[in-house]
């Protein structure tokens, strides 16, 4: 794939020159996922007030990157898993997951299902297909291999998202992740949400690479650099990707280029 960055939408909200809507995203399925997008921006508002209120112990927001978040997750279907990083718990909301159990596992309360095990905002839910997150950074990358890989050995026809900030590819789990799912052709798509920072270390800080997705290559992955603000465009980059992997032609990795416009949690 090229370095340059895939776009549809330009800063104005308009389709850039020569681009065209996705087809397959009508306009119900376009207010689904501008609701979507919209109501995590709102529970993000309200948790890290809770948060600051000390009335929660942590919370990791998807501010500004609700865009790549929602995008790729419409491109999944319900026999998918997904491995997630931090920011994607909206995406287990999107494929059903209760309001109500994704609050209460924030507040540890009586209603939390994991009875307070795990840290606030590390959700998990198994009928989404959802697994429970962990703090380690790239340790779910091994894990989605493993799925993958379980996958494929019983030809279920499903695929797994793992899902990484810019930080998780400057860990090891991140290397042998790469190499094992195109060894084995699996089906997976990697899916890095280069929001800048890795907590406060700058891309710049990590690699001397031009972009992240240049460290796909060296696996021989397709690879894709998206705009990661652009709903559409992330959607056809995962949807495409998704496709492949289903098909038996292996592993992708998108690298949605955004920008995280708070802490890190």
């Amino acid at each position: 794939m090229s370095d340059g960055l895939f776009q549809l939408l330009g800063e104005d909200g308009r389709l850039v020159d020569g681009a065209s809507a996705p087809e397959d995203l009508g306009a119900a399925e376009l207010t689904t996922l501008y609701t979507h997008m919209l109501r995590q921006r709102l529970i993000d508002d309200l948790m890290l007030t809770l948060q600051r209120q000390g009335r929660i112990g942590f919370y990791g927001p998807a501010t500004g990157q609700e865009a790549a978040v929602f995008g790729s997750g419409q491109a999944l279907e319900e026999r998918d898993w997904i491995q997630p990083a931090l920011r994607e718990g909206g995406i287990a909301l999107m494929r059903g997951y209760p309001l109500a159990d994704y609050l209460a596992q924030c507040f540890g309360n009586a209603a939390d299902v994991t009875f307070g095990r795990q840290m606030p905002c590390h959700y998990g839910a198994k009928d989404q297909h959802y697994a429970t997150l962990s703090s380690p950074i790239g340790t779910q990358l091994p894990h989605a291999v493993g799925v993958a890989w379980g996958m494929k050995l019983r030809k279920t026809g499903a695929v797994c998202a793992a899902y990484m900030g810019d930080g998780a590819t400057s860990e090891n789990d991140f290397h042998t992740s790469l190499d094992m799912a195109k060894r084995f052709q699996l089906p997976v798509v990697f899916v890095c949400q280069n929001n800048q920072w890795a907590i406060s270390v700058p891309v710049s800080g990590q690699t001397r690479a031009t972009n992240i997705a240049a460290r796909a290559k060296a696996f021989a992955l397709r690879s894709r650099r998206v705009d990661g603000n652009d709903v559409l465009a992330c959607y056809v980059a995962m949807r495409d990707a998704v496709a492949s992997a289903r098909s038996g032609e292996g592993p992708t990795f998108l690298e949605m280029l955004t920008y995280r416009m708070g802490a890190h949690s």
